[in-house]
């Protein structure tokens, strides 16, 4: 049976690009099941034709990149071989896990210089390592989207509290929700912090809000994410791959530390979380002394913690109880293995705009026997802003308050089950509104 599609930001992202005058070929990264191709064929239904190209699973049609690189001639070909109409205003062209040939990835930016008429997209999700062998494919020429898992906002939508929603946009620490609507938000955050926002779970929850399928699905998805790690490099063993990915999830919260990986060197493990991170299944967020900006002028990535691109699978490899997320009031249990921390930082990149790829940074004092850590800073404009994911009240935030006396900052920002409340300089936000910090 066909799921109905759920909508998702990017959409409106893709229709105003397909709407330019002048559009540059879109390359759509992203790890593999968070909804890229889905998008595209929603996308499709505003073009009279559409041609999808799959080259996994189409080999065939790596001859026709073979030879010269020639977009109306490709074009030509593509058509009689796949018995479809290429009109130019009128058909969406997709190249579907591009990674697979190299050539064809070469040819995008031939389609902005000899045949930009024609729309056309491309995606991957085991891009990054095709990138890396062509540094300077198409620089000016093709625009980049980067896309990630369901966001709670999306979330949130998908299951038709839309209304909710628009209370939560519209609220503030200087506007606090309704306490009712507040515990209302409260309980689909828990929910979202279990199933997580890759798509085919999400659309299972919707269907059938049973989080028992649910769980089986993210265990599927999480077999089949592992069965890619023998595609990420050949040299690499993939038993070395799936060491980092647990270890990723045991040492959340805290600064990795390569060494206390079992049977494996440091450079063995690093050379492994990068393989996972071009392949977006792990996601940096990089020590900054934040002294300025950008930020990451100041980034060291000898110091770096890592996160899950996922809550849903966050929990599911670490095997947590759901009664303790579902039902529980105590902040403490609802974040065990600092699943806050990591629904947080996925909102800050989900969050921000399709054209970038952000950076994550986290703050702490290097100064001898004086431990502070705020878990992230942001850039905003010219300011520099602390948020610390915490369970206290104004009287357990010295990080926060020592981070903004020394980098002067004129707030700071903390997030928990609270609702939105405001502590002098501390502005309080409630998790499940951690995305709308932009707004400020």
């Amino acid at each position: 049976m066909k799921r109905t599609y759920l909508n998702r930001k990017i959409d409106n992202d893709l229709l105003t690009w397909s709407k330019e005058k002048d559009h540059k070929p879109v390359l759509l990264h992203g790890a593999r099941q968070i909804g890229k191709s889905s998008s595209v064929r929603k996308l499709a239904e505003y073009f009279d034709h559409f041609l999808e190209i799959n080259f996994e699973q189409n080999k065939k049609v790596h001859g026709l990149f073979e030879s010269d690189l020639i977009p109306k001639q490709i074009c030509t070909h593509l058509s009689v071989q796949f018995n479809q109409t290429i009109t130019p205003g009128k058909t969406l062209l997709f190249f579907d896990e591009i990674q697979a040939c190299p050539r064809a990835i070469t040819a995008l930016r031939y389609f902005y210089e000899d045949y930009p008429e024609l729309h056309v997209i491309a995606a991957g999700s085991l891009l990054e390592f095709a990138l890396e062998q062509l540094p300077s494919f198409g620089v000016g020429r093709i625009s980049s989207m980067f896309m990630y898992p369901f966001s709670f906002s999306e979330f949130m939508l998908a299951c038709g509290e839309e209304r909710l929603w628009d209370m939560i946009c519209q609220s503030s620490p200087s506007k606090p929700l309704h306490p009712v609507f507040h515990e209302m938000a409260l309980e689909i955050l828990k929910q979202f912090l279990v199933i997580g926002g890759m798509p085919a779970v999400v659309s299972k929850y919707v269907e059938n809000k049973d989080f028992l399928e649910c769980q089986a699905a993210l265990s599927e998805l999480i077999n089949t994410l592992r069965s890619d790690f023998v595609k990420y490099k050949q040299r690499t063993p993939e038993l070395r791959i799936s060491a980092a990915f647990e270890a990723v999830v045991q040492q959340s919260g805290g600064k990795f530390n390569y060494a206390k990986v079992e049977h494996y060197t440091s450079k063995q493990i690093k050379e492994s979380i990068e393989l996972l991170q071009n392949a977006g299944l792990v996601i940096s967020v990089m020590h900054s002394s934040a002294n300025g900006i950008p930020l990451g002028a100041e980034g060291n990535p000898k110091k770096q913690k890592f996160i899950l691109l996922d809550t849903g699978i966050f929990q599911r490899l670490l095997g947590l109880q759901l009664s303790d997320v579902l039902f529980s009031k105590d902040f403490s249990t609802v974040n065990k293995g600092f699943i806050a921390e990591q629904m947080v930082g996925m909102e800050l990149l989900k969050t921000s705009l399709f054209y970038e790829q952000k950076q994550l940074y986290y703050w702490q004092r290097e100064a001898l026997n004086s431990h502070a850590e705020v878990d992230y800073v942001i850039q905003q404009g010219e300011k520099i802003i602390p948020i610390e994911v915490k369970s206290g009240t104004s009287g357990k935030m010295q990080s926060l308050h020592l981070f903004m006396n020394e980098k002067q900052s004129p707030y700071g920002v903390r997030t928990s089950l609270e609702n939105f409340a405001q502590y002098g300089k501390i502005k309080v936000f409630p998790l499940y509104a951690i995305g709308n910090l932009g707004k400020l």
